[in-house]
């Protein structure tokens, strides 16, 4: 039984490497800019919106894409932006997709629902940029976004080529959320939260969805990992759920950087 929210939804504190692998990131993702800048192959802060926070990366493979993949950042719909993680792009670059990551406006300033609206609007705008395929994928509260977008209650234009989504390390049902002390910053009820969890919604036909996790998360995060899998398997959808052995909830993304890595071929097929 669990008795306190906030330590079950705590993933820092549990990884010891956790400043490392942060600090990582932000080197990397810088030198993958870079690099793409000089080759030509990256639009940087993209406006999709009036906000600053409302502007994408969009980063180009060699030749004409094969399709679209939108990856959406995590940091509890609270905090971190979309540069920690630009060389997540570089495997499906390799394999030959265009690869769009927005930024969003945080908590507290909108809510959830704002955010959920801000992703739908982000990717109809990359949608126009290019032909094929959409596939969807984001971690953490990027992983719950990317899910919410498979929801047939969200207006999302391009939904008709979105036919795979990735959620990793997603929390799906958001209710346990209204007992941690990061609601004062989400100002959650019991409605808004039911509103926007994936889990208790209908999804769309036509995508498939995978869910991943690290089996070295927190548990919590392995529950929702299998919840959604497990929910939306009884509409009949093409499912699949994953939980990595050895990764945590900071190093279950890093192989996307690999086109030839599990969790990049899970994502581009």
């Amino acid at each position: 039984m669990i008795t306190d929210w906030d330590d079950a939804y705590a993933n820092g504190v549990y990884v010891e490497d956790v400043d490392d692998i942060v600090a990582a990131w932000a080197v990397d993702g810088a030198a993958f800019r870079d690099q793409m800048s000089a080759d030509g192959r990256a639009e940087l802060n993209v406006p999709y919106g009036k906000h600053p926070r409302q502007v994408m990366d969009i980063f180009h493979p060699e030749g004409t894409p094969k399709g679209l993949v939108v990856f959406v950042h995590g940091g509890y719909w609270l905090s971190r932006d979309k540069n920690l993680w630009s060389q997540l792009a570089a495997g499906a670059n390799a394999l030959g997709w265009a690869v769009a990551m927005p930024g969003y406006i945080l908590c507290p300033e909108v809510r959830i629902a704002d955010i959920t609206q801000q992703i739908a609007t982000a990717i109809d705008f990359a949608a126009t940029r290019f032909d094929g395929p959409i596939h969807l994928t984001g971690h953490s509260a990027g992983g719950h976004l990317a899910a919410r977008m498979g929801c047939i209650d969200i207006d999302l234009a391009c939904m008709a080529r979105v036919d795979r989504i990735v959620a990793i390390s997603g929390v799906h049902d958001i209710r346990p959320m209204l007992r941690t002390e990061m609601n004062a910053d989400f100002k959650m009820d019991m409605a808004g939260a039911s509103a926007e969890s994936p889990a208790l919604l209908t999804p769309r036909s036509g995508f498939d969805l995978t869910c991943w996790v690290g089996a070295d998360e927190r548990p919590e995060f392995v529950r929702q990992n299998a919840l959604l899998a497990n929910v939306w398997t009884g509409f009949g959808m093409n499912i699949t759920c994953v939980e990595e052995p050895a990764l945590n909830h900071f190093t279950v993304v890093n192989s996307l950087v690999e086109p030839d890595s599990a969790l990049t071929r899970a994502l581009i097929g």
